[in-house]
């Protein structure tokens, strides 16, 4: 053997290079050379287990051609306008949807994301790398074995897709070039093995439960001994009972069953499948793929890999996928958009809302006052004036008179009332016009008609004291609240014009009055000894005026009857009218404007569940 010295090592071809290697590399022999060979054959090869860093070759997400766009519109503005009546914890799963959708449509629309789940020992890693056909998930008896999502992608592209789903570019693989790589049908599909969803880790089921979310479809894996277990039905199945189309169900190990066993618990998995509301894919209607395989011995995973062929090729998973999130969350919120029977305000409410406003406003007191009012002038114009001077010497200062009595002042306890009276018609109509309405809705109703009635009373004593209803009259300040709103009446409602006769009437009590008087004057001359002795003539004549006098005023009562009631009707009508006037302003408009705000964003909830695909 021959010594190596550093002087040898200085010796090269003239390169200035040891070994007369002109790159500077260390060669010493045979092992040198074949770990160059392997490193250029590494070089010159295809990627088989690469991260998925080419050159992306993203396809923006195509409009899909159906109502998505449309019920995903209706839906943000459905949100939009609920904002104020609904509290955020009702919308979170609705902006959650708008906010994954929006998400997903800014991505490719060439790539199908299919989720591979499964349970501890279900043997879905198994199954994933039969797909892929190669090893790339781990696969052993240590439990858990899959601890972080691992995802191979069919094509280039995909990298926006897998960064949403989180999964780290070291867990990015690529199928071993082979009949599965270049199967054309599964050309655009990406596959995610999920860790196991019923692992002792917390931070698994969290992982899980994030990528369902957010992936187009899932392939769930059973095996024949949990395919019954109430976590994966309870916990998984039955809450995406409405995601059928772009489920999976395998039952996976079949090659453990004998005989015609793996039938037999595929047919109870088919049945407990349809307890929990999942729709079946047979004889050609939609609904979840239910089918059996052992991936251990590649036993129908052929058949697995051609319908999952058909399903990608089709490129209407994630269309499929963020319908099925709109009917979700559509059906969450029914209990607060969608009402029993037709809610709302009829002629019957608002007509017996006026009522109980006329009544407490005194609108009928009003008008009996005003037709007495009415009587009373008429009476004192056409009336015998003995009798006018005996009402007024009645009438003169007696506490209690008639004409007092309307100037007297509401009782503390009367005024309770009426107030009282105006609540009670505030909070029935509130209750009929919410009658049917979905809670939050309701709400909103009977805080409309409370709050637009406040300061209602006082503007209701307002018009009475315009309108100048009996017992009624300004206290402490009240009408200042209703000033703004309540119609004005123009003070006390104007006489009409006297009748045509009343001047007539006014003479002949005017003559009856003074045959009363030269009657009396004749005979009392008569007495004296002034006149001459005849009492049959000035007796007739005084007679006449005295029994003529009622007989006018008679008459004339009997002609007024008409007019004072007309005049009584019209005041009452007047006030009515006033207080149905406030009372629209202040609480039926509100509330027909609450009424109007729902039946808004009832039309887009109709929207969002007209073209439902899942039946919700």
């Amino acid at each position: 053997m021959t010594a190596v010295t550093d002087e040898d090592h200085g010796k090269g071809d003239g390169t200035g290079k040891p070994d007369g290697r002109a790159d500077g590399r260390w060669d010493d022999g045979l092992i040198a050379r074949r770990a160059a060979a392997a490193r250029e054959a590494e070089e010159a090869a295809p990627p088989t287990s690469t991260e998925d860093d080419a050159e992306p070759q993203v396809e923006a997400y195509a409009p899909a051609d159906g109502p998505l766009p449309t019920r995903l519109d209706a839906l943000r503005e459905l949100v939009g306008l609920s904002r104020a009546r609904l509290d955020r914890d009702t919308l979170a799963e609705a902006g959650r949807v708008l906010d994954e959708a929006a998400a997903r449509q800014r991505l490719s629309s060439r790539h199908t994301v299919m989720a591979v789940a499964g349970a501890t020992g279900s043997g879905k890693s198994t199954l994933f790398n039969a797909l892929a056909g190669a090893p790339i998930s781990d696969t052993g008896l240590r439990r858990p074995t899959t601890s972080q999502p691992i995802a191979c992608s069919w094509t280039d592209g995909a990298a926006g897709l897998l960064d949403r789903l989180a999964v780290p570019g070291r867990l990015r693989r690529r199928p071993h070039p082979g009949p599965a790589a270049f199967d054309e049908a599964l050309q655009g599909l990406v596959l995610v093995d999920l860790p196991d969803h019923d692992s002792a880790a917390t931070e698994h089921r969290d992982q899980v439960d994030r990528v369902l979310a957010l992936v187009d479809a899932v392939i769930w894996v059973v095996d024949p001994e949990k395919y019954a277990d109430a976590a994966l039905h309870e916990r998984y199945l039955r809450p995406l009972a409405g995601h059928a189309e772009v489920t999976f169900v395998v039952l996976n190990q079949t090659d453990r069953l004998p005989g015609e066993a793996a039938d037999l618990v595929l047919d109870d998995l088919r049945r407990l499948l349809d307890e929990d509301g999942i729709a079946l894919g047979e004889h050609g209607e939609p609904g979840a793929t239910v089918m059996s395989l052992s991936a251990l011995t590649g036993d129908g995973v052929p058949e697995l890999r051609e319908m999952i062929g058909r399903f990608v090729s089709d490129r209407t998973a994630a269309t499929r996928r963020l319908s099925a999130d709109v009917d979700a969350a559509a059906a969450r919120l029914r209990k607060v958009y969608v009402a029993e029977g037709r809610p709302g305000l009829g002629e019957r409410a608002r007509d017996e809302f006026t009522d109980r406003l006329a009544e407490a406003v005194g609108a009928a007191a009003a008008g009996q006052a005003a037709e007495r009012e009415w009587r009373r002038n008429a009476s004192r114009a056409c009336g015998t004036p003995w009798l006018r001077l005996w009402r007024w010497y009645e009438n003169r200062g007696l506490p209690g008179s008639l004409d007092r009595m309307g100037q007297a002042l509401t009782p503390p306890e009367e005024e309770l009332t009426a107030r009282q009276r105006v609540e009670q018609a505030v909070r029935i109509v509130a209750d009929d016009a919410a009658d049917g309405l979905p809670g939050p809705w309701a709400q909103a109703v009977r805080e409309a008609a409370f709050t637009g009635a406040q300061g209602l009373p006082e503007a209701l004593d307002e018009l009475a004291v315009k309108a100048g209803a009996p017992g009624s009259s300004k206290r402490g300040g009240g009408t200042e609240t209703g000033r703004s709103t309540v119609p004005q009446l123009g003070g006390r409602p104007p006489k009409p014009p006297r009748p045509k006769w009343w001047p007539a009437a006014v003479l002949a009590q005017a003559s009856m009055t003074l045959l009363q008087i030269f009657g009396g004057l004749w005979l009392v001359g008569q007495i004296i000894g002034v006149l001459e002795p005849g009492l049959v003539i000035p007796a007739l004549i005084m007679l006449a005026g005295v029994v003529g006098g009622p007989l006018v005023e008679w008459a004339c009562a009997a002609a007024i009857r008409g007019p004072a009631r007309r005049y009584g009707q019209d005041a009452e009508r007047r006030l009515r009218e006033a207080a149905a006037g406030c009372g629209r302003a202040r609480v039926l408009d509100p509330v027909a404007a609450e009424l109007v705000r729902y039946r808004e964003v009832r039309e887009r909830y109709v929207t969002v569940t007209e073209f439902s695909t899942t039946g919700r």
